[in-house]
């Protein structure tokens, strides 16, 4: 009776899992288009570079809307504002990349490409490999703390090495939160798709932000 209870169990969590993912993916998927659309608005209107206080200020208040509303059909909105207004601040970054770097149009496809690489091989160990590794989560949020520091760091000191350091770190850490945060969706560690999407798309965002930024300077600059 344990055992046929137990497999019942078991079932229920997986068909609550899938369904999580299944929602995560497709709120990611809509969420990436509209930030791609606000970034292109953005590039064509020749929308000005907010600054990183502004973008930081907009970033933090919009995330900690959403974690306030994850659990109402308001928080699926406010993951649109947040995903939106990140694609607007894109916009005039790559702008500059376009500008400034005579290549620099490939190398925003480069990155993009990059981007794309590592979320499906970081989503695919997850989806695929037995291995636990929840233990990555108390390692990741150190790190990224850290990696925080160093780029507020680097941008007040203006350290170009402390920048390129902090963003070979960001490549390496989002690359890690892509595989955690999905195991977390596939084991029923994460039942709620709005904070898992935000949490992908901030991974998406920062590896393809930290990669442009490497290439920028391999590359020209």
């Amino acid at each position: 009776m344990n055992q046929v209870y137990a497999s019942a169990q078991n079932q229920v969590s997986a068909l609550q899992a899938n369904r999580v993912l299944r929602n995560t993916y497709m709120l990611l998927s809509m969420t990436l288009l509209f930030s791609a659309l606000m970034a292109a608005v953005a590039m064509n209107m020749n929308w000005p570079y907010l600054g990183p206080w502004v973008t930081l200020g907009g970033y933090f208040a919009l995330l900690f809307l959403t974690n306030a509303l994850r659990n109402s059909a308001w928080g699926i909105a406010s993951v649109f504002a947040l995903t939106g207004f990140m694609g607007a601040t894109l916009g005039p970054i790559l702008n500059f990349y376009v500008a400034a770097i005579p290549n620099g149009d490939q190398l925003i496809m480069t990155a993009l490409g990059g981007t794309g690489i590592v979320f499906l091989a970081m989503s695919g160990i997850a989806l695929t490999s037995k291995r636990d590794f929840s233990f990555l989560g108390k390692f990741l949020f150190v790190g990224i703390l850290v990696a925080f520091l160093g780029g507020l760091g680097a941008l007040f000191f203006e350290i170009p090495a402390l920048s390129m350091a902090v963003s070979a770190m960001f490549i390496l850490l989002m690359a890690g939160l892509i595989l955690w945060q999905t195991q977390q969706i596939v084991r029923g560690g994460e039942t709620n798709y709005i904070m898992a999407t935000v949490t992908l798309y901030i991974s998406i965002y920062n590896l393809f932000t930290s990669l442009l930024h490497l290439l920028g300077i391999f590359g020209d600059d």
